[in-house]
């Protein structure tokens, strides 16, 4: 089968917002976290989990974890496989937090409003994975 051909019939399996969660986790999965966790210095290494910063090993060790996450992202997304959800919504529901955790408690952070306009889009994102999830399939 032609490339184009297999690649075009497996996106129309999907809406476009989901595809485009499937791409960031394509991109997340094959370039930048193998850039993350084997080329960028431990001295600069940073990640966030629920709106907590990580440096050093511990963020290492976070960048394995995002690594699986968005692994089993890219798997279950491009299958449509059932045994995503719960886990697709509530790591949505995870980043919405985080990014209003983020805003309102590091001195990096936005201000109250925009901290909190900033998760609604995760929000929004969960709604609707958790409402599409009778596009996945059991096997």
């Amino acid at each position: 089968m032609n490339t184009v051909i297999w690649l075009r019939k497996g996106l129309a399996r999907r809406p476009l917002w989901m595809n485009a969660i499937l791409l960031f986790c394509v991109y997340m999965t094959f370039i930048y976290l193998p850039w993350d966790i084997f080329i960028k210095p431990l001295k600069v290494d940073q990640e966030v989990w629920f709106g907590v910063l990580f440096t050093g090993w511990a963020a290492k060790a976070g960048a394995l974890l995002h690594w699986f996450v968005y692994g089993a992202g890219t798997l279950g997304l491009w299958r449509m496989r059932s045994w995503l959800q719960p886990w697709m919504s509530l790591y949505l529901l995870q980043i919405a937090f985080g990014m209003a955790y983020w805003g309102l408690t590091d001195p990096r952070g936005s201000n109250e409003p925009t901290a909190l306009l900033i998760a609604i889009p995760f929000i929004g994102l969960a709604y609707a994975a958790w409402r599409s999830r009778h596009r996945f399939s059991a096997l």
